[in-house]
């Protein structure tokens, strides 16, 4: 699975986090949330990743990392995504 191979990381919420948008992953503290990206340019604070089957992106600042899968970073194109 390519989601399986872009997983950086994962840990625990550190606090509860609702997002202003469905671009945004809300979750409570102590939920595991799987890390697919870290975002560069001008939003360094923000990763993606996933609760469940539900994906978003969150600040990174509310994830305490307690595994790392890989260390390797990839750069991939620039995307946008849209609410409906």
């Amino acid at each position: 699975c390519l989601m399986e191979r872009l997983l950086l990381c994962r840990g625990k919420a550190v606090a509860d986090f609702s997002g202003p948008d469905c671009r945004f992953l809300s979750f409570k503290k102590s939920e595991t949330i799987y890390v697919y990206y870290k975002l560069s340019g001008r939003r360094t604070d923000m990763w993606a990743g996933s609760v469940g089957s539900v994906f978003g992106y969150f600040p990174k600042d509310l994830l305490a990392v307690n595994h790392i899968y890989t260390d390797k970073e990839h750069e991939i194109p620039e995307t946008d995504f849209v609410c409906f």
